[in-house]
């Protein structure tokens, strides 16, 4: 049944089943509702507002800005002091060899934009057969046509098939807890991994592939997934052996859909690759912490080699927004990064990441239906299954994580879970990633908040269990 204030709200909202609660103000890492409850933002709305809800300097910076000249067209011979500033800021050290940035507004916009950079540079190199991308399976990068194509999530591209590319094939995504066989070791499931990827390369061709993209660290579909030890070694090394980009996704998670979240800190380094032993990626788009919500904002960033191949070719960028780069956008941007580093958040982000980590395996691990804990720095997720002993998960319609996210908001916890049906490994968990800024006491408020929602949720299907377990028993007599 559609909500009566949905009904008659002239925004589209994206759901329609409830009313969505009016926010009012925010500060720290606490939203106020217009009914008056306070509510835990958990996860940073879907890991966007890194530094809580108030930053005076953000707000000044913004201002500044606005009274400086508020829009530069990119696609004019115009530039911005806070775009330079802010690249700087990011590509001055050329980190794995990135060297230029793309700004835009959302993560879905980023992945276009790298999947049409890496055409464009096949082109500029000649090799315009180069066009086949392979991504994983269960994977999001973004909520646009052409960042579905390039998505593993089965029911976000349902409806859009008539509209997905064919020039795009998948591999297993890097899931251990639920796809290692009982009788492998993780060294031979990362070479399961890294031959299926060599096997599809080949079967596609080398000369017809332009890129593979993944997730450094899954987000949402998968729930904070980091990578077996190895796996992006031996992705990098099959990329160089046989001449592939590797784009890696760190800032999708959406923008607002859950795509690409592990990047710029989350996972407690600038670059979630960076604690990956590698190099670096030939693109990578960023976003969400890069502007902290203040204003939307992503990005693509790519390594000097893509440059050189443009520069030496058509001398330009075949690709464009109107509202690339905008100079609100990047001026706050910059006010985050300078208070990330300022106050040393991504130390904080490593010191209360051991704190969560902790009070999540002291307070949630023992709970019934929890399966497993993993994340990494302030990124982690909560993964039920039916039966965590013998592995067999729930129905896709038990929606058992939503109710838990559900009882969380009920209980002032605004927390994430699953995106649906995202692939044939049906996935039931929740994400607690709070802000930057969190404090060990509000960390233990959040888990103590998180575990009082998954009691609540488990205390009426134990007891059904329990009846039904009687009346078999009864019944056998």
């Amino acid at each position: 049944m559609t909500d009566t204030f949905v009904a008659q709200s002239h925004i589209l909202h994206r759901a329609f089943g409830q009313r969505p609660e009016n926010v009012v103000s925010a500060e720290g890492i606490k939203l106020v509702l217009e009914s008056g409850r306070t509510m835990y933002d958990a996860t940073c709305g879907p890991s966007v507002s890194v530094l809580g809800h108030h930053q005076p300097k953000v707000t000044e910076a913004i201002t500044r800005q606005l009274k400086q000249i508020a829009y530069v067209y990119s696609g004019a011979r115009f530039t911005a002091e806070p775009n330079e500033e802010l690249a700087s800021m990011i590509l001055g050290a050329c980190p794995g060899g990135l060297s230029k940035a793309i700004f835009v507004n959302s993560g879905s916009e980023a992945t276009d934009a790298a999947i049409k950079l890496a055409t464009q540079y096949w082109h500029e190199r000649g090799l315009p057969n180069k066009s086949h991308v392979i991504a994983r399976k269960q994977s999001y990068h973004g909520n646009t046509i052409g960042a579905l194509n390039v998505s593993g999530h089965t029911s976000r591209r349902e409806i859009y098939r008539d509209w997905i590319s064919e020039n795009v094939s998948f591999v297993d995504p890097c899931y251990a807890f639920r796809l290692q066989k009982a009788d492998e070791s993780p060294n031979q499931y990362l070479q399961r991994l890294r031959d299926q990827l060599e096997a599809e390369i080949i079967r596609v061709g080398p000369g017809n592939i332009s890129a593979f993209i993944a997730e450094t660290v899954s987000g949402t579909t998968l729930g904070c997934l980091p990578p077996v030890p190895g796996y992006f070694k031996a992705v990098r090394e099959l990329c160089d052996k046989y001449d592939i980009l590797l784009i890696l996704d760190e800032a999708s998670y959406i923008c607002t859909d859950h795509t690409i979240m592990c990047g710029m800190g989350k996972t407690g380094t600038m670059h979630a690759w960076e604690q990956e032993g590698i190099r670096g990626p030939d693109i990578q788009t960023i976003g969400k912490a890069l502007g902290g919500g203040f204003v939307p904002l992503s990005g693509v960033l790519l390594h000097q080699k893509i440059f050189d191949a443009l520069a030496a070719g058509s001398k330009g960028l075949l690709h464009g927004h109107t509202f690339q780069a905008h100079p609100i956008a990047t001026a706050a941007a910059v006010a985050v990064q300078k208070i990330i580093k300022e106050l040393d958040l991504l130390n904080n982000v490593a010191k209360m990441g051991k704190v969560l980590e902790e009070a999540l395996e002291e307070m949630i691990r023992p709970l019934p239906f929890v399966a497993d804990i993993r994340g990494r720095g302030l990124f982690w997720a909560v993964e039920f299954l039916a039966d965590p002993e013998s592995g067999a998960p729930f129905a896709e319609n038990a929606k058992f994580c939503n109710q838990v996210v559900d009882a969380a908001f009920e209980n002032g916890l605004n927390i994430l879970g699953n995106l649906g049906v995202t692939g044939d490994v049906h996935v039931e968990h929740v994400i607690v990633a709070p802000p930057y800024i969190v404090s060990e006491s509000e960390i233990r408020d959040i888990v103590q908040l998180l575990e009082i929602s998954i009691k609540d949720v488990s205390r009426p299907l134990l007891k059904s269990r329990q009846q039904t377990r009687s009346t078999s028993a009864k019944s056998s007599l």
